[in-house]
C-alpha cells in the first residue's frame, strides 16, 4: 500500500470487549481509521505503545477515529494477554489477528524470517484512501501524542483544501496556504 491508495475493506478477526468477532473496515465509512501494526503479545515494547493508545483512545474517538491494532497472534492469544495485564485490560479498541501475516504483507512491513510485523502505522481517511504511514524497527516504541497530532492535521487539510500544516502543527497555530503565504515575501 502507497500513500493515496485505497485500502481493501479488510476483514479482520478482533478481540473487544471480551468478544472475539470479525470486522470489516467497511464498517467504519465515514470515519478515520488507524491500523496500528506491532510485533507480538507478551513482549517488552508492545505493551507500552498499547497500553498508551488506551489511554489517549477517548481523544482519539473524538476525533472520528478508530484505532485497530494487529500482530500475528490469534485472537485468543490477544484475550489471554488482556485477561492477565492490568494494562493490557484497559484496551477498549479492536485487537486484530493477522496470523498469517497477510494484511502486514499488504501493507509491506512483515518479517518474513521472524514471521511477524514492524511497527507499522497507517491512517485512513475517510474514504479508505491511505493518507499516513509511520513504520519503526522493532526496537523503537511510537508516540501516541504525535500520532494523534498526525491525524489531526490530516483531519485539518481535508477539511480546509488549499491548506498545508507546518512541522509541528497543532490546532492552536496557524496553517499555510501555499503560494498566498509566498505573496509579499518575495
Amino acid at each position: 500500500m502507497r500513500i493515496g491508495e485505497i485500502v481493501p475493506d479488510l476483514e479482520l478477526s478482533v478481540y473487544r470487549h471480551n468478544i472475539i468477532e470479525t470486522i470489516k473496515l467497511s464498517q467504519y465509512a465515514g470515519k478515520w481509521v488507524i491500523l496500528f501494526f506491532y510485533p507480538g503479545d507478551f513482549t517488552f515494547v508492545c505493551p507500552t505503545e498499547l497500553e498508551e493508545l488506551a489511554q489517549f483512545y477517548p481523544q482519539f474517538k473524538k476525533e472520528q477515529a478508530e484505532i485497530i491494532s494487529l500482530s500475528t497472534d490469534s485472537v485468543y492469544v490477544h484475550k489471554a494477554w488482556h485477561d492477565t495485564s492490568p494494562g493490557i485490560a484497559k484496551i477498549q479498541f479492536p485487537m486484530a489477528a493477522d496470523q498469517n501475516g497477510k494484511i502486514a504483507k499488504l501493507f509491506g512491513i512483515y518479517l518474513e524470517e521472524e514471521g511477524v510485523a514492524l511497527r507499522g502505522t497507517f491512517i485512513i481517511d475517510p474514504d479508505r484512501r491511505l493518507v499516513g504511514i509511520e513504520v519503526n524497527g522493532n526496537s523503537v516504541g511510537r508516540s501516541s501524542k504525535e500520532l494523534l497530532r498526525k491525524l489531526t492535521a490530516f483531519k485539518f487539510v481535508r477539511e480546509h483544501p488549499g491548506n498545508v500544516c507546518p512541522a509541528s502543527w497543532t490546532k492552536e497555530k496557524k496553517s499555510l496556504k501555499p503560494g498566498l503565504d509566498l505573496v509579499g515575501k518575495l
